[in-house]
């Protein structure tokens, strides 16, 4: 599943592309992804230019002058941006053809990403209005992080998940802050310490900022991604040695979610 790094790399990607090009034409072969597909798109967004691209959480947003186009990757779903025309696979759901040839195709196995059209602020749209504070900005830090967690007995890792409390740490990577944080991810929030919050706050920045600058170095010819090689420290290596003291890594199940932690370099 894409994690705020992956769309940030690609809203990066796009946005040296795409910004300041024109969409040409939209087509639509599907009628529902997570929710409805707007009909409309085909005949709101030719002729307007893509003014600047932002991103809130794991949402990429589109300025198209007098309303967004938002969209969100799911979990399975990638944005390739191709040159010239190209025929569609099975699960390619939308193009979004552009004056100077250029196409940018959404494709979606699972169909749980989001394509919608917002006008007004984006950043009041139900779909977004409830959304923390991104990781990466000033806004979260030790502080913020403990004044939330006080009294709360939901386990850490399932606390940084949540998208009312921090914008877009996903699995991925809480396995591997909370292991750079030496925290154990299945302790009750409520007992972490202003200074372990802090540290926290801070490998999270860490881990998501080194992995995007992994995603931005490694360019793949076609296609702008939501998915690029990376090494993880934790995450998927449950029953192998820690890379710390050697010990193997436990994996449990935390909110359905599989964890992978060291309980000899985690407390």
């Amino acid at each position: 599943m894409p994690e705020l790094p992956e769309v940030e790399v690609t809203r990066r990607r796009l946005e040296r592309e795409l910004v300041g090009k024109s969409f040409k034409q939209v087509v639509l072969r599907v009628r529902q992804l997570r929710l409805p597909v707007p009909a409309e798109l085909a005949k709101i967004l030719p002729g307007r230019t893509v003014r600047g691209i932002d991103r809130r959480g794991k949402y990429l947003l589109f300025d198209c002058g007098s309303g967004w186009l938002l969209v969100h990757l799911g979990m399975t779903g990638f944005l390739r941006l191709l040159r010239g025309t190209s025929p569609p696979g099975k699960h390619d759901h939308l193009d979004f053809i552009f004056d100077d040839g250029r196409l940018l195709r959404f494709h979606d196995p699972r169909k749980f990403g989001i394509v919608a059209w917002l006008t007004g602020d984006p950043l009041q749209h139900p779909l977004l209005a409830e959304i923390g504070p991104e990781p990466l900005s000033g806004a979260f830090d030790g502080t913020y992080l403990f004044a939330t967690s006080r009294g709360r007995r939901v386990a850490v890792k399932q606390l940084i998940m949540n998208s009312g409390v921090v914008a877009g740490v996903g699995n991925i990577y809480a396995n591997e802050a909370l292991f750079r944080a030496r925290i154990r991810p299945d302790r009750a929030a409520g007992t972490m310490t202003l200074q372990e919050c802090t540290e926290l706050a801070v490998v999270i920045r860490e881990v998501l900022e080194d992995s995007i600058g992994e995603g931005d170095a490694c360019l793949v010819a076609e296609e702008t991604v939501a998915y690029y090689p990376q090494l993880f420290k934790v995450y998927g290596r449950g029953g192998k040695p820690c890379p710390g003291c050697g010990e193997l890594l436990d994996e449990i199940r935390l909110g359905g979610r599989s964890t992978v932690y060291c309980r000899t370099c985690q407390e």
